[in-house]
């Protein structure tokens, strides 16, 4: 009898032992989430955060089901669209393609005011290339027609499994309807527009809610992550794409005070970022010392902070979450 209560207390404290991890891995994620809320509840309006070491299935968010203005981060999702019609054999990306001078688009970008002659043509591959690095309008604009047009970026997204996430305009409908400019935004339009009305510049980091409630283009951070390690896995595009894309966001110029901002010089980052009135956001991989990596979405929107604060929330954000896989790693 007394060898039975032995053996049974022995299973018991077994048990206890193989639950107390991962009830101390749950407790350490609230703790994060709680950390996170806390360092950027001054620096910006609302935050949406989803992330996940590669390999696990285990994710740390906030807010991740609420839908938010995606911004230029939804030209990740345009990319991959593009890539998979380059899988099935329907464009190549050494394909050149024309860029007139009426398919310029406003924006800070790489091709707008640097090309001002006719005869302009660039690869698939170097349209992507500038699309993300250099977050380019134009050349997200006709990416967006060799993916078949917004309506097929999102039908693509559907046939791979993500929801919560909507692609609906190019960006010069998202520009002329946060400016309020008389239909579809062009180059031509907004300077003139902005000549007449230069007050409409001074609304650039404003938050603008009736945009912001608008529920065209915006997705939730744990679509956004879907998406994301949709790519790394290769269920997104093929192998060959995969690495092609996330060679390309590991040259992103744009907002070098995001992800990257509070991380270890030399710290490996694949990102796309995205600004528009009170948004701010930005995207991608993160790579460890020692060699793991974590998929990243850092949401704000209705910020009425500067954007040296709401690019500092998203930093905060990314040091945090890269100290706890780090020393997480140190505990096992």
């Amino acid at each position: 009898m007394k060898r039975k209560m032995k053996q049974l207390f022995t299973v018991i404290i077994s048990a206890l032992f193989a639950v107390q991890p991962a009830f101390a891995q749950k407790q350490n994620a609230e703790a994060i989430s709680q950390k996170i809320e806390k360092l950027t509840e001054k620096l910006a309006g609302r935050i949406g955060v989803a992330a996940q070491e590669i390999g696990s299935d285990k994710k740390i968010t906030i807010n991740g089901d609420e839908q938010f203005v995606m911004a230029s981060t939804y030209k990740v999702a345009i990319a991959a669209a593009v890539l998979d019609r380059v899988d099935r054999g329907e464009l190549r990306l050494d394909q050149m393609v024309d860029v007139t001078l009426d398919m310029m688009m406003i924006g800070d970008a790489a091709l707008n005011g640097r090309f001002v002659h006719p005869g302009l043509q660039l690869s698939i591959a170097n349209l992507i290339e500038v699309m993300i690095t250099e977050s380019d309008n134009t050349a997200t604009d006709i990416s967006m027609g060799l993916a078949g047009g917004p309506a097929a970026v999102t039908k693509y997204l559907r046939r791979i499994g993500i929801s919560d996430f909507r692609v609906d305009r190019p960006t010069g409908e998202i520009i002329g309807e946060f400016y309020g400019l008389p239909g579809p935004a062009t180059h031509k339009l907004a300077t003139e527009v902005f000549k007449a009305r230069p007050e409409l510049l001074k609304i650039q980091g404003d938050r603008n809610l009736d945009f912001e409630a608008d529920p065209r283009d915006q997705a939730t951070p744990l679509a956004m992550l879907q998406l994301l390690l949709a790519i790394d896995g290769g269920k997104a595009t093929s192998s060959e794409s995969r690495d092609f894309l996330i060679n390309v966001m590991s040259r992103t110029r744009t907002g070098s005070g995001r992800l990257k901002g509070l991380l270890p010089k030399g710290t490996p980052v694949a990102n796309k970022t995205g600004t528009i009135g009170g948004v701010a956001n930005d995207v991608g991989y993160i790579t460890l010392p020692d060699g793991r990596r974590f998929a990243i979405v850092v949401f704000t929107k209705s910020s009425t902070t500067s954007e040296a604060d709401r690019d500092r929330a998203i930093a905060e954000v990314t040091r945090t979450l890269y100290d706890f896989y780090y020393l997480k790693s140190e505990d096992k």
